[in-house]
């Protein structure tokens, strides 16, 4: 009697250990399971509104799919459309265009937002005001900001023109010389940007350790060493980081080029959004504004991952 007591003893210790390991296996497939549980709506809606669009595009780049016709018309001829961009002089000029335009916005932009984050980094009530002034463009909408630099640029009449003629300087027509027009263009992107930008810049200066920047100035260093040795090298990730989300932002921003110019004169700011959506809504041609699409997000993925490269380099150098 007393083996058998033992042996139902050991039976459900047995059967209570199976339990609690089954528990704790159940528990941690859980524990698995709960970070994609919370990401499958984030995911979804990516893949719907972001993937789902690119695989879309790329296959309408195949297809020629003419005006008023439905789909069953559409016939497929592969790269043809790919070519008809690289071929096309409107293209290449646009992409020239863009590229004028990237480099003279980007190198000011983050210029004057690493210049405005070192003035005004530290803490202070007057800091704390002048940072909002800095910022107060970025809050204003690129259609507003454009419809404002209009009346600034307006010849003759306009406040830019105004006060040149205070100093006896009669001004060009900003908008309307096909050699001035991009550069106005970028005047008004970098007078909207540099302030945005800086927000970035002044949450990279807080990370880098004074003791650092002590320890060189007590070796001697003056204001620029302390600037080029420490300071920049230490904010290569968060020059990544901007850089990356600025070059999207010259790529994708078209609002300021249609209430200004609509990509004149002769054609001197047409961008390759603005080219794209000429292609699709005013030529009627989507199997070629599809290819000259997903040619643009080709070069944004391109520079998105080599910045991305940078910054985890200078990331890794950092720590």
């Amino acid at each position: 009697m007393a083996i058998i007591d033992t042996a139902q003893v050991i039976d459900g210790i047995d059967s209570g250990v199976r339990s609690a390991s089954s528990l704790d296996r159940r528990r941690r497939a859980q524990a698995r399971l709960l970070p994609y549980a919370l990401l499958a709506p984030s995911l979804m809606f990516l893949g719907l509104f972001t993937y789902l669009p690119v695989i879309r595009v790329a296959i309408e780049s195949l297809y020629d799919k003419p005006h008023g016709l439905g789909d069953a018309a559409a016939r497929f001829v592969g790269v043809d459309n790919y070519a008809r961009v690289l071929g096309d002089p409107a293209f290449r000029q646009a992409a020239s265009n863009n590229l004028v335009y990237a480099l003279g916005t980007l190198i000011p932009t983050l210029i004057l937002a690493l210049a405005f984050a070192l003035a005004v980094q530290r803490s202070t009530r007057f800091n704390a005001v002048l940072r909002t002034v800095l910022f107060f463009p970025s809050l204003v909408p690129l259609v507003a900001a454009a419809s404002l630099f209009f009346f600034i640029f307006l010849p003759g009449v306009g406040l830019l023109d105004y006060y040149l003629g205070k100093i006896g300087i009669e001004g060009p027509n900003w908008l309307g010389n096909s050699d001035l027009a991009l550069w106005s263009v970028i005047g008004l992107t970098v007078w909207k940007n540099a302030g945005y930008y800086m927000l970035f810049y002044i949450a990279g200066l807080q990370n880098i350790s004074r003791d650092t920047i002590e320890a060189a100035t007590i070796d001697g260093a003056n204001a620029w060493q302390r600037l080029r040795y420490v300071i920049l090298p230490a904010l290569a990730p968060t020059t990544s980081f901007v850089l990356v989300i600025a070059t999207i932002n010259v790529l994708t921003s078209v609002d300021h080029v249609v209430v200004l110019t609509r990509g004149g004169p002769s054609n001197a700011t047409n961008l390759l959004l603005y080219y794209i959506f000429q292609t699709a809504h005013e030529n009627f041609d989507y199997g070629k504004a599809a290819a000259a699409t997903l040619m643009s997000v080709a070069v944004l993925l391109a520079i998105s991952l080599t910045s991305m490269r940078v910054m985890e380099r200078g990331g890794r150098g950092a720590a």
